[in-house]
């Protein structure tokens, strides 16, 4: 697609500290090892020199490599596109249907949200991927798609010669001995047949191989399926999620309102074009969108501004009990809350006896919300939210009626 037009571009060398996390560190070591391989067998069980068609696999095989590391890299440096700082609509009048970003100084455009991981408001934010330690937004949305989409079907092509070569191996072993089998290359290139002259070692490489790519296959191809899903109809992973609170909110007071999701276009297609170009630039500035008819220019950012404070009239004040020290997993907190630490890379929060914290949402043994700061005290923190054990906190008596339900309880309520 048009992606490839576009060239990588380090604005300087800290970019490249974002290969040292664990996230680049797997994803690339995946893909170096299913790629490596892939050729090694390839080679030897399909020499590419002796056919056309064993020189078509191998050509395909440095392609499918090729692609999948370009558009990885691309979504990773080119990056998601950020909010600039200060920025404000050209009608100050508009302001009141924006939040305001207080670590940015600046308001947030529609379809923006702040990152805590990248520290900037980015511009139609999906998600924060630890993948690509970068977020997936407005001008890398298509990168990332196309490396869900190309990961896959690389790995299927390598896993299927991971198949052949183990059982060309396989059956030749059993046919003529385990250890009779000595063809050099220049036999194998001699002969047509699919002889594989390598020992047990390169049987469990291969094997090892052939596990990772069928486990990227069916988690990198759910993702992709997840993320196609969404595009089709013009939203992110957030708005997603903005559009199910807003249907929760409606319900939990029992309005008369409908929310209709603003950036859907009615059409796939003029959807699919609002992410993939030919000319591999994304539509748009990132900053104004087209909306469907009948919806107003700021309905999503109005219905962020309703959620907000719909938040602040249901979050429920406690008071800490029992210090935290912020683990992820705390053993000194109980076998259940050790076992049930929320899967999700927010941050935990560290408690102290006396504190006050307003927790907006939790599950059954955690919950999430805000300290309640002193400035005076806390210079130059405007905000510490985070995770923290249920059993570290108690309800303050003029809450004690209220209680953020856990999550997966909300619309049973």
């Amino acid at each position: 697609m048009g992606t490839f037009c576009s060239v990588i571009k380090f604005e300087n060398l800290q970019e490249l500290k974002r290969l040292c996390h664990w996230g680049p560190i797997i994803a690339l070591g995946v893909i170096a090892i299913c790629s490596t391989m892939a050729m090694i067998d390839s080679v030897l069980w399909y020499w590419p020199l002796h056919t056309t068609g064993g020189s078509v696999n191998f050509i395909m095989l440095i392609n499918w490599t090729v692609m999948i590391l370009y558009n990885y890299f691309n979504a990773m440096f080119v990056g998601p596109g950020f909010v600039p700082l200060g920025w404000k609509p050209e009608n100050s009048q508009d302001t009141m249907y924006l939040q305001y970003c207080k670590v940015c100084q600046a308001y947030k455009a529609p379809r923006s949200h702040h990152c805590r991981k990248c520290n900037r408001c980015v511009m139609k934010m999906d998600h924060h991927c630890p993948w690509i330690n970068n977020c997936c937004g407005y001008q890398n949305h298509a990168s990332f798609t196309l490396f869900l989409l190309l990961a896959p079907l690389g790995c299927i092509h390598a896993a299927f010669i991971f198949v052949m070569t183990m059982y060309t191996q396989l059956y030749n072993r059993l046919s003529f001995g385990w250890n009779t089998v000595k063809i050099d290359m220049s036999a194998a290139r001699r002969d047509p047949l699919p002889i594989v002259p390598f020992g047990l070692a390169a049987f469990a490489a291969t094997l090892f191989a052939l596990g990772l790519a069928l486990g990227t296959t069916i988690a990198v191809g759910m993702l992709f399926f997840i993320q196609m899903k969404i595009i089709l109809r013009n939203k992110t992973s957030i708005e997603s999620w903005i559009e199910e609170k807003a249907k929760d909110r409606i319900q939990y007071y029992q309005l008369e309102e409908v929310f209709v999701f603003p950036y859907d276009l009615g059409d796939r297609w003029k959807n699919f074009k609002q992410v993939f170009t030919w000319s591999g630039a994304p539509d748009g500035d990132g900053l104004e969108w087209p909306i469907r008819e009948g919806c107003h220019q700021y309905s999503l950012t109005i219905e962020q501004l309703k959620q907000k404070a719909d938040k602040r009239v249901r979050s429920v004040r406690y008071k800490v009990i029992d210090d935290y020290s912020g683990a992820c997993c705390p053993l000194n907190k109980g076998i259940k809350t050790f076992f049930t630490s929320p899967c999700t890379e927010e941050p935990r929060i560290q408690l102290q006896k006396g504190e006050f914290i307003l927790a907006t949402r939790g599950l059954r043994y955690w919950l999430y919300g805000d300290k309640i700061l002193d400035d005076s005290i806390v210079e130059g923190v405007s905000r510490i939210r985070g995770w923290f054990p249920r059993n570290c906190v108690e309800k303050c008596p003029c809450d004690a009626e209220a209680d953020p339900a856990p999550e997966g309880e909300k619309k049973n309520r």
